[in-house]
């Protein structure tokens, strides 16, 4: 892992590490990220990770397909610019944040741990009163590398949980506010992603519980502690 991927700290009298931690799914939502699962984490800002897709796999849930040759990297045509990019928010996770998340993400099962280069723009206020980024802008830094979770198995589209569309429209709500492109949304996440599912009654009941501790609706994997 690069400087770039871990930074020391000072919390305490101990120094600690940090890891930089790249968010594409419904750990776009903050409500989920910073108060529910990881309540040490600290929001950075925008980043773009190229050279993959994003789609929700056979799980029913968020994962990155990395392009697999040089003809599905070329794209034309503005309707296509986001074909093989992928934009999430920017945390640094302490330790123990990061063991929480790679139970909720059910590593090493569901998905494996990368580290990945990703343009990085940073949210220019307070972590604690995100603000909007303007990606049309030259990032702030280029290549940082980024903890990604990712599924090398479960490539192929399919259709997304019902509880998921409720969390990934919460967490599309808050990525837009920062500065994710709305066409971005619409050219790829809307079509997996409908604006309005069954999102009241049980659906939201269930995808607040998975929000705060995730169980597994696919099977592959259990949540252990």
């Amino acid at each position: 892992m690069s400087q770039d991927a871990e930074r020391e700290t000072k919390p305490g009298n101990g120094k600690r590490k940090e890891t930089v931690y790249f968010g594409y799914g419904s750990n776009l939502w903050l409500h989920q990220m910073l108060d529910l699962r990881c309540k040490t984490a600290t929001y950075l800002g925008v980043a773009r990770l190229e050279g993959y897709r994003w789609i929700i796999n056979g799980r029913g849930y968020a994962n990155v397909v990395e392009v697999s040759s040089p003809e599905e990297e070329e794209v034309s045509g503005e309707e296509n610019k986001y074909k093989n990019v992928v934009f999430g928010l920017v945390y640094t996770l302490r330790a123990k944040d990061e063991e929480e998340l790679d139970k909720n993400e059910g590593v090493p099962v569901a998905y494996t741990k990368e580290y990945l280069a990703c343009d990085f723009w940073a949210d220019p206020k307070s972590p604690r009163k995100p603000g909007w980024v303007d990606i049309t802008k030259p990032p702030t830094k280029e290549k940082v590398e980024m903890l990604v979770y990712i599924d090398r198995e479960r490539v192929d589209e399919a259709r997304p949980k019902k509880e998921y569309v409720y969390r990934m429209n919460r967490g599309i709500e808050d990525a837009v506010r920062l500065g994710v492109p709305q066409g971005y949304v619409e050219e790829v996440m809307r079509r997996f992603i409908p604006e309005e599912g069954d999102e009241k009654g049980e659906v939201e009941k269930l995808a607040r519980r998975q929000a705060g501790r995730f169980e597994d609706e696919s099977g592959v994997f259990v949540r252990d502690g």
